[in-house]
């Protein structure tokens, strides 16, 4: 029965790279491997192909001599499956028989439960006030972590004992375990079950943690939340996570922001922007207006004849950059005001002014009627 092209079996493109063909490799291995499908001939065979199609395009030589003559290359793909795997050991290609099995178990050979391990983060959300995340604050909150027991100390043991180098793993906290495979009898290096991975054993354990070193704790902390923060930034606080196994350090403290709208503001990174309403004869005549920010009222000079919905900056008057002394820009859009409910004195006066204009005052309104003239031919 004619081989299959290697490049077929793995699922990859002739092109692919060597961190393709090796993610290619461990999905089909662990797919097709024995242990997964006991039994199964089929799958046994697959296994074979799959290992022999990498040991080939793993290897740049190997790969560069079957590109080039294909199946017809002396030695090339042996028949066996296994062609340069030495026994899985050292030429498995990427760290023997012990990493194919920790895909599966989770459990390397050199992996050891009882070294220093930091802890896990935490990560929750807190929601500010848009004057709390532009100013930066101290905020209260409650505050659920695995500490070290204050009892103990974190040893798991009563006062007066100490724990025990275990009897099973000689206190390395991983024990082997041989077993027979399609392949033979094969050594495996997993977590003691003695002390799950601790090398000790407690005979006498501490009350309050019952053994465990550490405890849950819910306590009312306070934490530092700096000026300019924004919707969805993570500001993280170090060594607050849950306490670590085996001396380890603590992990850290994730706190995920989210702000409350603000009645006038709305805001683009470190930039502010308002809506300020102004009237008709504001916007005709010019005037000075006083545009609240975040500290106190600022003076904006509007000039005569300005449009609806014009926009203007006021440097230095936004939200300050996180960590840093600089800051934003307000952007002030004003919204003239069309006035209701006039007396009939005050629309007198307009309708002077009505009369006394020459079309020339309004250049949209000139522009307009100089494109109707155009569509409609005068």
């Amino acid at each position: 029965m004619a081989k299959r092209d290697y490049y077929e079996v793995l699922g990859i493109e002739r092109s692919a790279d060597e961190a393709t063909i090796k993610k290619a490799y461990r999905q089909l291995a662990k797919k097709y491997h024995p242990d997964v499908n006991p039994g199964d001939k089929d799958a046994e065979e697959k296994f074979k192909e799959v290992n022999e199609a990498y040991s080939v395009l793993s290897d740049p030589q190997k790969r560069s001599r079957y590109d080039q003559f294909g199946h017809e290359e002396p030695g090339m793909g042996g028949g066996s499956g296994f062609e340069g795997f030495s026994g899985f050991g050292s030429g498995f290609g990427f760290g023997g028989f012990d990493d194919l099995f920790s895909m599966f178990t989770g459990q390397g050979q050199t992996q050891r439960r009882n070294v220093p391990m930091q802890g896990d983060d935490i990560r929750m959300n807190v929601t500010l006030t848009f004057e709390e995340a532009a100013r930066g604050c101290q905020k209260e909150i409650n505050l659920s972590r695995i500490e070290v027991c204050d009892v103990c100390g974190g040893t798991g043991c009563k006062a007066g004992s100490k724990p025990q180098t275990c009897t099973r793993c000689k206190g390395t906290g991983v024990e082997t375990v041989i077993s027979n495979t399609a392949f033979g009898r094969v050594q495996r290096r997993m977590e003691c079950s003695a002390c799950r991975g601790r090398g000790q054993t407690i005979s006498d354990p501490c009350s309050k943690c019952g053994g465990n070193g550490k405890i849950r704790t819910t306590k009312r902390r306070s934490v530092n939340i700096p000026a300019g923060v924004d919707e969805g930034n993570v500001v993280n606080v170090h060594g607050q996570g849950h306490a670590g196994e085996n001396g380890g350090p603590a992990g850290d403290l994730q706190l995920v922001i989210t702000i409350r709208p603000h009645k006038l503001f709305t805001r683009k990174g470190a930039d502010m922007f308002i809506d300020f309403p102004i009237s008709f004869t504001q916007a005709a005549l010019g005037a000075t207006i006083d545009v609240p920010t975040l500290d106190k009222p600022v003076k904006l000079t509007i000039p005569e004849g300005t449009q609806p919905g014009e926009r203007f900056r006021i440097k230095g008057a936004g939200i300050p950059y996180v960590r840093s002394q600089n800051k934003g820009d307000l952007y002030v859009t004003v919204m003239v005001e069309v006035p209701k409910k006039l007396t009939d004195k005050q629309k007198e006066i307009l309708r002077i002014f009505e009369e006394s204009t020459t079309g020339k005052e309004y250049e949209k309104k000139k522009s307009f009627l100089d494109k109707i003239k155009d569509a409609f031919g005068g």
